[in-house]
């Protein structure tokens, strides 16, 4: 069986895409309580431990003889975002060597990390590359490494995301990093927006119930997959807003944000609703185009976008079909925190995600790659001698 070991779990839409491709999650680290409970609710044969990954080692796991055939996961990446404030100081920079410690601790046949592609950039106060020393650390684990930026849209996935992952093999094996690349499947026709959530309940802003029927059949083959196995609708309620803030939205067209409204609409102090703020950002309140797949969602996508049709803010359930989780997928938690609350909202599980259908693609990919390794030998020597006859020339 194909074991796997998720760290930094979240609510689980890595395991869910390996899942989807035949693996089994036997372990899953996640520090969030309310991430953590998800993803148990969702994997209740996965043994799922809530703590601090700093604290754990193999004998904590209580794999016994089970191995691990791959870890993967997605070490928080705030600090090497582009949108952050990419501080190298930043303690969460440095847990990805939490996640290297475990791949050295369970030596998988291949291990795959997430992160935003603002790290191939990051550079630490000696000026070294962040992704130099993650190369390096996992060769001297025993691993060839290589990073592929994928784009989620390419994958089935109604949603423009990129994201860095990084491949590694274990130096046993035959290896070739171009080879590990999943190829796409939308054939340039991605899933859009509208394709994705067109078919859940009609709500506007305050509307909606934690369980509800669906009030239409499905209209394309992306709302068959994602309402398989489900009978009803869950985490569909929407926000409420001020008629104020409604205004604002009706205000806004498509492709536009809160930095496009007038005046008369824009964004008012706290405490004072007769003057305006003064600041304005432009990823709050925008409304994506229907027909295209979906900005980026982020962990702050609760406020970000605004409904194509409608004058509220997406629900937790229309993030998921963004995101590409199955309807089936139920979120625990409460649906939107305050800032001072510690665990992570359902708004922030999701948009925290690794989108399942991108995540499917990967394992994939890599159970195609095991099972041709003497393709990808053959691939490697002819590689290898063509290399050797221009240095000859």
């Amino acid at each position: 069986m194909n074991n796997l070991l998720d760290l930094f779990a979240g609510c689980g839409g890595f395991s869910l895409g390996f899942h989807l491709a035949g693996f089994q999650t036997v372990c899953a680290i996640e520090r969030d309580l309310w991430a953590s409970e998800t993803y148990q609710a969702n994997f209740p044969e996965a043994r799922v431990l809530t703590a601090d990954i700093k604290t754990i080692t193999r004998k904590e796991l209580f794999l016994g003889r089970a191995k691990v055939n791959g870890v993967i996961g997605g070490p928080p990446c705030q600090g090497f975002s582009m949108s952050g404030t990419r501080d190298p100081k930043d303690p969460r920079n440095s847990l990805f060597m939490e996640f290297i410690r475990l791949v050295g601790e369970t030596k998988p046949n291949f291990t795959v990390m997430e992160n935003v592609p603002g790290l191939l950039t990051m550079k630490t106060r000696k000026g070294q590359l962040v992704s130099q020393i993650i190369s390096e650390q996992f060769e001297s684990l025993g691993y060839n490494i290589c990073y592929h930026v994928l784009n989620a849209a390419d994958y089935g996935v109604p949603q423009a995301r990129n994201r860095v992952f990084f491949f590694g093999v274990r130096d046993v094996y035959p290896f070739k990093g171009e080879l590990l690349r999943p190829p796409p499947i939308s054939g340039g026709n991605p899933v859009s927006l509208s394709d994705a959530i067109s078919d859940l309940p009609d709500i506007g802003s305050g509307e909606g119930e934690e369980e509800q029927r669906y009030a239409l059949k499905p209209l394309n083959d992306y709302q068959r997959w994602a309402r398989r196995g489900s009978s009803f609708v869950q985490n569909h309620v929407a926000m409420r807003h001020t008629k104020r803030l409604q205004e604002r939205f009706a205000a806004i067209g498509f492709g536009q944000s809160v930095t496009d409204v007038a005046d008369t609409h824009g964004q008012r102090k706290r405490g004072n609703a007769a003057e305006l703020s003064g600041k304005v950002f432009g990823q709050n309140n925008m409304r994506p185009y229907p027909d295209r797949p979906c900005p980026t969602v982020p962990a702050s996508f609760q406020s970000n976008f605004i409904h194509p049709f409608k004058n509220r803010n997406f629900t937790a359930r229309e993030g998921a079909r963004i995101q590409s989780f199955p309807d089936s997928f139920v979120f625990k938690g409460k649906r939107t925190t305050m800032s001072w609350e510690k665990n992570l909202s359902q708004y922030q599980q999701i948009g925290n995600a690794v989108p399942p259908l991108l995540a499917k693609a990967i394992a994939d990919r890599l159970n195609w790659y095991f099972s041709h390794l003497d393709q990808v030998a053959k691939h490697t020597e002819r590689r290898a001698v063509a290399r050797q006859i221009s240095m000859d020339l």
